[in-house]
């Protein structure tokens, strides 16, 4: 999540043309044992859980990019064009057809890719998404590791599932979020208005694993939010409307064009209160996350339990809305 007061120069007027790449095969596909699609007698698809161990394996692989890359995946370094190689490798490897659209930020260039899972209607596109950029001064495990990964993982499971939704499935890593939402907003302005009219949603995931974990849901649209909440009370845990991250992360791109968003979030640098420990738990005063932007923001700065809590709600919101 970018910085609510940023003294780095945004840069998004400068993009460069788009270069799309797309790759990948449907021959590297995993085949679950039961098919997660609706049933010939009209039943609804029920989400799968997502694995945490897999979502952690995720996190320590940009941890290892991060050590190796300078301490960081920030915008236009190695870290992050590692980081893109890997969650890109695990797609095409599971048959996505997936694509890399290119623009410059900051005098550097700056990478989205776009995973399109084969089929559903192209009319009715669900969206999800996270940024995959970290600051320059951390690795970036929460911010935004977490969300990133966790896509992957959400994704990984629609091909294991061989899921046949009626609407056409999309996911996205975004760049140059932190240098001010860069790369999200050079997708949807690069999209034209029928394009965007096609995307019926768009699921932004930005710091799910907090330390001193929230539970936050965007309060946008309406449909969204509901879903959310519907499997949130299912567990039995309160939630809170998501105020701390307004128009600070991708969603607001999609928003300002119109597209119906919604998400969740943990907490950045907001201190929990007392009410909120009450609800879930942790430490009253300090930080949902002590290491936002920090160096400490590894591998050890992520609540294993908020994380596969919120992995499993990606999931759930996926499949609900897709159907």
């Amino acid at each position: 999540m970018k910085l609510l007061l940023s003294g780095r120069a945004l840069t998004a007027g400068a993009v460069a043309v788009a270069t799309l790449v797309t790759g990948g095969s449907a021959a590297g596909a995993a085949t679950a044992p039961a098919p997660a699609h609706p049933v010939a007698d009209g039943t609804a698809a029920a989400a799968p859980d997502i694995p945490i161990a897999n979502v952690k394996a995720h996190l320590s692989q940009l941890q290892s990019i991060a050590t190796a890359n300078g301490g960081n995946r920030a915008h236009g370094r190695a870290g992050y064009q590692a980081s893109l190689n890997y969650v890109k490798a695990k797609l095409d490897a599971a048959g996505f057809t997936t694509r890399v659209q290119q623009f410059t930020a900051s005098g550097r260039t700056g990478y989205n890719l776009i995973a399109d899972w084969p089929g559903g209607d192209a009319n009715q596109v669900v969206m999800a998404g996270s940024h995959l950029d970290s600051v320059t001064s951390g690795p970036g495990i929460n911010d935004n590791g977490s969300g990133s990964s966790a896509v992957l993982e959400t994704a990984l499971a629609v091909a294991r599932a061989d899921y046949r939704p009626t609407k056409h499935l999309r996911f996205a890593w975004w760049g140059a979020e932190e240098l001010g939402l860069v790369g999200s907003r050079y997708y949807v302005n690069s999209l034209g208005s029928a394009e965007r009219a096609k995307i019926s949603g768009y699921l932004n995931f930005d710091m799910i694993g907090s330390p001193n974990p929230g539970y936050f849901v965007y309060d946008d649209d309406p449909t969204i939010e509901k879903t959310f909440k519907d499997y949130y009370a299912g567990l039995g845990i309160p939630t809170e409307i998501e105020t701390e991250g307004d128009g600070r992360s991708d969603h607001a791109p999609f928003k300002n064009a119109g597209v119906p968003v919604g998400g969740l979030f943990s907490g950045a640098d907001y201190r929990k209160t007392s009410a909120q420990a009450a609800k879930w738990g942790g430490t009253v005063g300090q930080p949902f996350d002590r290491c936002y932007h920090s160096s400490c923001d590894t591998t050890a700065n992520i609540d294993a339990t908020a994380l596969d809590r919120n992995s499993d709600a990606i999931a759930y919101a996926v499949w609900e809305l897709s159907q």
